[in-house]
């Protein structure tokens, strides 16, 4: 890249702005990981352990013409080895070529890290065969050039994977591209198996059940006859209202922490009637929340 002809540019054409460029770096096993997470769920297209080189090559190509992507976040750093003494000459050649770009150093204390390396058992990229401290202070000669030219450095000593990824959605992200809580709920029997990955289990088998009356058996909870006889005795009001109040103290804190995605598992014996009816019901209460995006799975409505 250079200033006379820019990233993507072709003769005749403009090239298409990418709104927002972020090179993510610094120390190994300060948080990169986290910090790309926190761009993903965010909208923007990420790519991990890219060698500076090949940092001009994915600009050209975010800019091509026909490139969709407007957002976008790479992870470069000291495990590239000695390709990472290019970084400073690809900065400058962005900054020729005009490209809206951010450096994030991630950094934390040399305990902190001996600490991390320690509880993972994981060897140090620069040190494969020496000890992890040597790794580390050979790791920050080689990453201070990059971190004196930082827009934003992040010190992740003391910080959970949770409290870094909200720091970084505080400083770095915009209100708008913040991304929203993903809740599913999901139906499921329990004849058929525990719900998998739910983050809240709700058992609703104490409801009124439509097996046994022989015109409900063949609906589902989506028949407005099965709601209504589910809730023939007032027992479903009464669990609505202490599931809404619940659910409308938790789901704000999860957005608070940066969570990205909540299932919330409804089951009652066969996973038709019941867990079904209160499922639908709850994604139609928060389907116009703020800050979430709601769905619903039945996982065994066809069993």
């Amino acid at each position: 890249m250079n200033a006379e002809t820019p990233a993507g540019s072709e003769q005749g054409a403009e090239p298409v702005p990418l709104e927002d460029f972020v090179i993510i770096t610094g120390v190994s096993g300060a948080g990169r990981s986290t910090a790309m997470e926190a761009f993903e769920d965010a909208g923007y297209f990420c790519v991990d352990n890219l060698p500076p080189e090949m940092i001009g090559g994915l600009v050209d190509v975010f800019l091509h013409e026909g490139s969709k992507v407007r957002r976008a976040a790479v992870v470069s750093d000291a495990r590239g080895g000695e390709y990472f003494d290019q970084m400073s000459r690809v900065l400058d050649e962005l900054a020729q070529a005009s490209i809206n770009y951010r450096v994030l150093f991630l950094d934390a204390s040399d305990q902190e890290l001996l600490t991390r390396y320690q509880e993972t058992r994981r060897r140090h990229p620069l040190s494969p065969a020496g000890s992890v401290p040597q790794g580390v202070a050979a790791e920050r000669e080689l990453v201070n050039p990059i971190k004196a030219r930082a827009d934003l450095i992040v010190d992740s000593t003391g910080l959970t994977a949770a409290e870094l990824r909200a720091k970084l959605i505080e400083d770095l992200l915009p209100r708008s591209s913040a991304a929203k809580l993903a809740v599913t709920f999901e139906s499921f029997g329990f004849k058929h198996g525990p719900a998998r990955d739910a983050d809240l289990l709700f058992d609703v088998r104490f409801l009124p059940n439509p097996h046994y009356v022989d015109e409900l058996r063949p609906l589902t909870g989506r028949d407005q006859a099965i709601v209504e006889y589910v809730g023939r005795d007032g027992r479903l009001e009464q669990l609505y209202e202490h599931l809404l109040g619940l659910l409308d103290y938790l789901l704000p804190q999860y957005v608070a922490e940066g969570k990205s995605h909540l299932t919330i598992a409804i089951g009652c014996t066969g996973g038709h009637h019941r867990s079904v009816a209160v499922a639908e019901g709850l994604s139609r209460r928060y389907a116009d929340g703020d800050g979430l995006t709601v769905d619903v799975v039945h996982r065994d409505i066809d069993l």
